[in-house]
Parts: structure tokens; sequence; C-alpha cells
């Protein structure tokens, strides 16, 4: 069934490093990013992403390794391991959360919060933002939450950071507790020239802080 070994070893090596490069933890990688192939930033409203394209071009070589190495079931095995590589780095970071990993680190978000906005009399701002966290790990952990704008505008116009106004959130998640954060605010934007009049996201992006240490969502 094999046909080079050598080819796919290469394949295994080129893998491995694509996904190294852009593994999910501790911060979200993508945030930013509006074209994306498998799990890299090809371009964001900064331009082409290099670091993204060349662990794509990494991806795509060790592709064709494994299918030049095997003699068949080439598709079939090609398949398994868009499978895996898809799979693999959630299973690694909740088996590391679970055991080894302490305060922030061992936080997971399930990618389901949103928020809305809507403009007051007077430059006063309503901001609702709800979210859920888990704490993997069996000590409570104590974090501030901040927020960082999701949506990427022309004018870079504020919208979820607006919550922070109202901030510091200081949260304390119990050991082996999901915490659901319901966040209901009167904003101030008086002094906020550039903002959001209205709008909502299901796309919410935050960077927890413990400390020194610091993980983005």
């Amino acid at each position: 069934m094999i046909k080079n070994r050598t080819a796919l070893i290469s394949s295994v090596i080129l893998l491995a490093i694509s996904m190294a490069l852009y593994f999910p933890y501790p911060n979200n990688k993508l945030i930013g990013a509006n074209v994306v192939f498998m799990s890299f930033p090809i371009q964001n409203a900064d331009g082409f992403v290099l670091k993204g394209i060349f662990c794509s071009v990494l991806f795509l070589a060790g592709m064709a390794f494994l299918i030049y190495g095997l003699k068949k079931f080439y598709v079939v095995f090609a398949i398994l391991v868009l499978f895996a590589y898809a799979l693999l780095p959630g299973y690694l970071i909740t088996g590391y959360q679970k055991t080894l990993a302490s305060g922030i680190g061992a936080i997971s978000y399930d990618n389901d919060g949103k928020c809305a906005f809507d403009t007051l009399e007077d430059m006063r701002m309503t901001g609702q933002c709800s979210l859920s966290l888990k704490n993997n790990s069996k000590e409570p952990v104590t974090f501030e939450l901040e927020f960082i704008d999701s949506i990427m505008s022309d004018n870079d116009a504020r919208m979820e950071s607006l919550l922070n106004i109202e901030g510091p959130y200081v949260i304390t998640i119990d050991g082996k507790s999901e915490e659901f954060i319901q966040l209901d605010e009167v904003i101030d934007v008086s002094d906020v020239p550039n903002h959001f009049y209205s709008g909502s996201t299901a796309s919410i992006n935050f960077k927890l802080i413990e400390g020194k240490k610091e993980r983005i969502f």
C-alpha cells in the first residue's frame, strides 16, 4: 500500500508544522480574518497574511506528498486526514484543559455569544451581551473580561468594545463549572466620536485577563 515512505514521512512533518503554527490555543488566530483556508487566515483588513499563505502551502504540499506516497486508497486516507486535521486540535485542547491547564488556560468558550446595541437619547446607548464560559479545571478562576470589536468597518467604528466603558468586568467561575454571563448596560458614548449607532453580532471576540496572563477568544 505504501509507494514512497519518504513522501509519507514528509507529509506528516509538513502537516504537523502547519498545524503547530496556527494551533488554536491559547489564542484565537483568526480574529480579523475575512478570507480563511482550513484554519489559516489568508487575508484580513490589512491585506494578505503571509504566514497564513505559507501554512496553506505547507498543508497542500503535505496532502500532495500523502497522495503520492500511497499506492492505493489515497483518496480515503486524504479524507481521513482532512477530518483528523479539523478535529484533532479540539480534542487535544480539551484533554489538556481537563488535566494540566490552570487559571484562564482552563477556560473554554462555546462560540455561541451574541451582542446587540441600540442608540438612546442624550448620547447614550444600550448594550446587551451574553456568552457562556466553562472552567475545566478543579480550582476556581477569577479574571477580567474585556471585549474586542469583531466587526471590521471601513472607519473602524467601535461596537462590542463600547461595553468596556462600563467595565472592568471581574468574573469568578468555580471549578468544573459553566457560567452564563449576561451583561445589560447603558453606555455613555459622549466621549466616543466613532461608534456604531445600532447593530448586533453573533461573532464575539473578547480577552480574559488574569494578572499578567491574557487569552484572546
